[in-house]
């Protein structure tokens, strides 16, 4: 909210405040036996004309600013929409991309979810050593070496030209085959 607006606002809830509390003075005065100097007629009638308006005008900001707030959670639905739609496209392409098998797909859904080995099993109805081998594979296809790369591809991609509108800080790194069999991580980055 810009500056300006908010001055505006704040001004109008102390207007409000004042007008609130002229409404109610005359009724606390009877109450509480408050003294008060009597003013003139025409001066007391203009100032509650202008407390009445000043409520009015309080209400009319109100629903202005309820329709705003509507309409900006609706934007910021859509987009997230958007988001996770982009999101899915993205996994979705990717999947196609490294040509993943069905059980494939779900094992790389399951573990970009941060599903351990042992859940992903359950959910599958299959062993722990199934689904190692399976995230193997996706990882080998993938040329990543574990998950924080699977999902640093898919991080990059969507902060990246991945969303409309979005410019991507750096490139994903690239990656190079290592050729010692020995070493376990057999993907490193290029330097």
């Amino acid at each position: 909210m810009r500056l300006r607006t908010r001055i505006s606002l704040a001004l109008l809830l102390g207007f409000q405040l004042v007008t609130a509390i002229f409404f109610q003075w005359e009724l606390l005065g009877s109450v509480f036996g408050f003294s008060q100097q009597p003013i003139a007629w025409a001066l007391y009638e203009l100032i509650e004309v202008a407390a009445a308006l000043g409520l009015v005008a309080g209400v009319c900001v109100t629903a202005i600013l309820l329709y705003r707030s509507q309409k900006a959670r609706a934007a910021a639905e859509a987009n997230l929409r958007l988001a996770s739609g982009a999101f899915h496209k993205v996994l979705e392409e990717r999947f196609d991309e490294w040509k993943l098998t069905p059980a494939e797909r779900d094992v790389a859904l399951f573990s970009i979810k941060g599903l351990t080995t042992a859940e992903m099993a359950a959910l599958r109805g299959a062993s722990e050593g199934t689904i190692k081998a399976q995230t193997n594979a996706i990882y080998r296809k993938a040329q990543v070496s574990g998950r924080s790369q699977l999902m640093s591809l898919f991080i990059d991609e969507l902060m990246g030209d991945g969303l409309p509108g979005v410019v991507a800080v750096s490139p994903p790194p690239k990656l190079i085959e290592n050729s010692n069999p020995d070493t376990p991580d057999r993907h490193i980055p290029a330097q």
